[in-house]
Formats: C-alpha cells, structure tokens, sequence
C-alpha cells in the first residue's frame, strides 16, 4: 500500500517533469535573451528583426572565414559573425541557413590558385596573412567575406573593414559593431522583388563608361543602374529613378535639363551633384607642364544657390593629400619616377557621426573646391565631408605648374579652418522655377510643383569622387584604388552608403551607428600596479576561502559537541 508520503513524492516528481516539459515547449516557441551591456552589444535592431522576421523566402549565408589556425583577431571576427547570424536565425522561422567553410580546404596546391581566381570573380577577395609558428613563419590565403544568396541573386559582404590611421584592434572593433548593418542590408537586397534604379547623366560631357566602371558594376548587384540623357529621356521615366547622380559635368546645362531636374527634385526624387566648379587637369599638367585653372560655366549656380548651397571657384591645397609620379630624371637612359605629395588631390578624412560617413576610409578627390551653406526654411544641413585643418584656398583663375612639387611648402601658409566639401541636404526645397515660365522646349505635360515633397539631396563640390582609374592598356582599377600608391581609399564604400541611404526610408543604414566600446587595460597603470592586482587577485581569493573554511569548522564542531 502506497503511503501518503510516497504519493506526495510521486505528485511532486510528476509536477516538476510536467513544468519541464512546458518550460522546454515555450522556449522553443519563443526567443529572449537578457543583454546587460551598456552599449547593448548582443541585442538586434528593431529593424533587423522586422525584416528577418518578415523573409518570404529562404536565405542562406556562406561565410569564407573559417579555419583552425586564425590569428586571435580574425577568430574574434569569426566568432561574432556566427554569434550575429544565431541571432538573426532565431527570428527567421527556419528560413535562414549559414554555414562556415574554408573554400581552400582539402585543395590541391596547383588548383588553389583557380579557386582564389573564382572568388574574387564573385567580388571575394583574398588576404594574405604572416603566422607565426615553431618553425617560422608560414603564409596562410583567407577570406574575410560571406555570401549570400537567395531567389537566385547573390551578394558578397566585406567583413573586415580597414580605415586608415587605425589600430588592428580597433579596425577589427569598427568590423565587428558593423556586422549587423552588413547581413541585414544585403539580405534585404537579395530578397527584393524589384532593384531600385539609380541613374548616371549623360549628354554634359560628365564622366565616361569606363571611368564609372567599377561604380556602375558596385552599385548593380543592389540597383538597376544606368546612364541617362536628361535631353530625351521622358519626364515619367525620369520620376521612376529613386536617384539621379550627377558626376563632373563639364558642359552648360540648359534650362530645359534645369526644369527636369528641379521638377524631378519637387517631385520627391533624389539627387547627388558631384561637380567641378574650376576646370583642371593633372594631364593637360602632364603635357604643358602648367595650367590655367579657371571657372567652368555649368549654369547650375542659381538653381544650388536656391537649394541653398554655393560651389565656390576656387581650389583647395592641401597638406593631407595623395601623391603622384613625377619623373626626377635619367639614369642609363631610363626615367626615374618619385612619388611626390600632390596638394591640390586632398584627402578628406570623415569625422562626422552621421552613418553615411560613420568609420569610412579617407576619400581620395581631385582638385576640390569649397562649399557655403545658405540659410534655407524647411531644409536641415548636415556637413559630412570636410578638409584638414592644414589647408589653404586659391581662388580662379589660378596657375598651376608642377614646378609646385619642388618647392616645400610652408605650413604657416596652410592654416585654417576646415573646409567643407560635401553636405547632405533633407527637407522639403523650393522650385528654381517657382514663378517662373516653363521652357519652350518642355513639350510633356508636367505637374509643375513649386515646393518639393520631402527629400533628400547630396552636394560634393568634387567630380572625381566616383570616378576609377584606368590603366594605360585600358582596364579600369576599382573605385577609390590609387594604382600609383597602391592604396584603397573609402570611395567606394561612400557610394554603396549614399546610395542605401538615399534609396532606402526604412532607417536600416542607422545601423552603422551602432557602437561597441573598446575597454582597454591602461597600461601604465598596469606596469605601476602590477603587483598590487596580482596579490588582490591570487591572494585574497584563498584567504577568502581560508576564513569561509576555518567558520564552517568551528561552526561544526559547535553543533555536534553538544
């Protein structure tokens, strides 16, 4: 006969494996997880979990990065790339796979090099890396990437973001806490029924296929991207562009291509100007050894100056700049060439917060001007490209000679406030034909609007921003590589951001605001200290257990002496 006692131990065991069991049911069903850092490091964007959360189909991400023998940093970045994908998993209703795989694993010496060829094909591109080991050091080829793919459309992610000036720590730092804008931006492109379309004037001698090569093929595994005539393109084709990007043009526009533009800008579309203001060329340089810098008439100047903006005409010079080849003569019948700082090819370093410039490398331009703002109602400006402080501005006409390069300049001459060079525009603009007729030569039927509906616009007082070099047998380099220096520069990056930001309403480019502290040990508190925090560490850990075990002793030997 079953006592009492045993029924209740029986009741009890039946109820704990039943409250298991529930808990084991519910938390299958649903996801939490308790993120008590301070910069809520470990917790997805609102965002990110809406558009997980909603995939219609599904989504697999590849990630190259995997290997045994990684450096501790690139094991760092593997680590919360899978952390950052578990997350995004549990949101996805089983509809987002990823898998770690090293593409060189089991590949014979001799075909390792196609394999390399393949991927960077895809836009996967290799880094070589020096490991230690006992018996020197070995050089190891990894891949720093994911892919991802879905409805037959893939898209390659750069996961290790490098920037100029920056530790390894903290290049490695900015790398990760840009990891979620990386996956969920490219998920969200790949899953898209329709790519936005984006178009690149023509007709203005702006700049050709071949200098825009590598920004039209960046831009095309997210956009519909192409060149367009503002003379014979319909105005209702014109509306369905969600950005128009103006690049160097170096012909007047007329006033019929002003009225489409303004009306395309009244009528909620964005617009990027990338204008030279002053006509200069290192190549017309090259062949005449100087050159008359002077003002180029593009009749754009009352249409920005009602947007409130103002391209100046003059150039910047300036310390923080790139350098180019300059032949210092003849040795055995063979031209030496020297690198030599350029002044007037500066480079802008981003320092502004906001996500379109947020951690970007050094843009590289060429023969900059300056920009003024003017006071506009209902238009917010925000500065996100400046000079160094280290500059001086020469007004046009102005003559340049490469007998600049030999002579040193004089950094008392190159002090002054920074420039500005590139600013964002958002609000609502008044119509440059506000009161004004249409053109004879509009003959559409146009629903003219004399203030704009919520939009955005970027102005950069630099043609040469998107523009990629080309090499002397006619292949182009990628955007913001400098074949002589052989150093990348942010300008690739900048485009992929403006055209996220000035195409997508959703905020999910915020994500690149997103910040994870770096906590360094202060390392001269660590020499002085030293031996302070190792007797704390080591020391009073025993001594705490020492006491804990001598009162539960006597705390013992108390209750059973009685």
């Amino acid at each position: 006969m079953v006592t009492n006692s045993k029924k209740q131990a029986l009741q009890q065991l039946a109820a704990f494996l039943i409250a298991v069991a529930l808990l084991n049911f519910l938390s299958s069903k649903v996801f939490t997880r308790f993120d008590f850092t301070k910069e809520k490091r470990y917790t997805l964007s609102a965002i990110s979990k809406h558009l997980i959360d909603s995939l219609p189909q599904g989504v697999k991400v590849t990630v190259y990065l995997q290997g045994t023998d990684l450096p501790a940093g690139f094991k760092r970045l593997q680590r919360s790339t899978r952390d950052m994908l578990i997350d995004l998993q549990a949101y996805a209703h089983g509809k987002l796979e990823y898998e770690f795989i090293d593409p060189l694993a089991g590949i014979a010496a001799e075909q390792q090099k196609q394999v390399v060829q393949d991927l960077e094909a895809k836009g996967i591109e290799p880094t070589n890396l020096s490991i230690k080991t006992d018996n020197g050091l070995t050089q190891k080829i990894i891949f720093p990437f994911a892919f991802v793919s879905a409805n037959g459309k893939q898209i390659a992610i750069k996961l290790l973001q490098t920037r100029m000036g920056l530790s390894d720590e903290e290049q490695l730092n900015n790398s990760i806490q840009n990891l979620e804008y990386a996956l969920a931006s490219t998920i969200k492109k790949v899953i898209a029924d329709g790519k936005p379309q984006i178009g690149f004037t023509e007709g203005h001698h702006e700049l050709t296929d071949l200098q825009l090569n590598d920004a039209l093929k960046s831009l095309s595994d997210g956009y519909e991207v192409g060149r367009v005539n503002l003379k014979t393109i319909p105005f209702a084709n014109l509306q369905r562009l969600k950005l128009l990007v103006i690049t160097k043009p170096d012909k007047p526009f007329t006033e019929a291509d002003k009225f489409k533009i303004d009306q395309y800008l009244m009528h909620g579309g964005r617009i990027v100007w990338s204008i030279d203001q002053v006509s200069a060329e290192l190549d017309s340089l090259h062949g005449h050894h100087e050159q008359l810098a002077f003002a180029k008439q593009l009749n754009l100047d009352d249409q920005l100056f009602r947007y409130g903006i103002r391209i100046n005409y003059d150039l910047i010079a300036d310390l923080n700049c790139a350098q180019i080849p300059v032949n210092t003569g003849n040795i055995a019948g063979q031209g030496q060439m020297q690198m030599v700082p350029w002044l007037f090819y500066p480079i802008f370093m981003p320092e502004s917060k906001h996500p379109l410039v947020k951690n970007l490398d050094g843009i590289r331009s060429e023969f900059a001007s300056t920009i003024d703002t003017l006071e506009v109602k209902g238009t917010k400006k925000t500065i996100i490209l400046k000079s160094s402080p280290y500059n001086k501005k020469l007004s046009a006409p102005h003559l340049l000679s490469l007998q600049m390069l030999e002579q040193e300049p004089d950094p008392k001459a190159f002090q002054g406030q920074p420039k500005t060079v590139g600013v964002l525009l958002e609000g609502w603009f008044v119509s440059d034909f506000k009161n004004r007729p249409v053109p004879d030569s509009i003959h559409e039927k146009i629903n003219v609007l004399a203030t704009s509906k919520p939009t955005k616009m970027i102005v950069f007082s630099d043609g040469d921003l998107f523009k990629n070099q080309v090499a002397s047998d006619g292949s182009p380099f990628p955007l913001g590589f400098d074949r002589y220096s052989q150093q990348s520069y942010g300008n690739k990056n900048l485009l992929l951001n403006i055209a996220d930001y000035m195409t997508d309403d959703s905020g999910l480019i915020e994500l690149r605001n997103k910040e994870i502290q770096l906590r360094l040990l202060n390392r001269a508190r660590l020499r002085s200290e030293k031996l302070y925090w190792q007797l704390i560490n080591t020391a009073i850990p025993i001594v705490l257990v020492l006491i804990f075990a001598i009162f539960q002793h006597y705390t013992r030997k108390r209750k059973y002496a009685r």
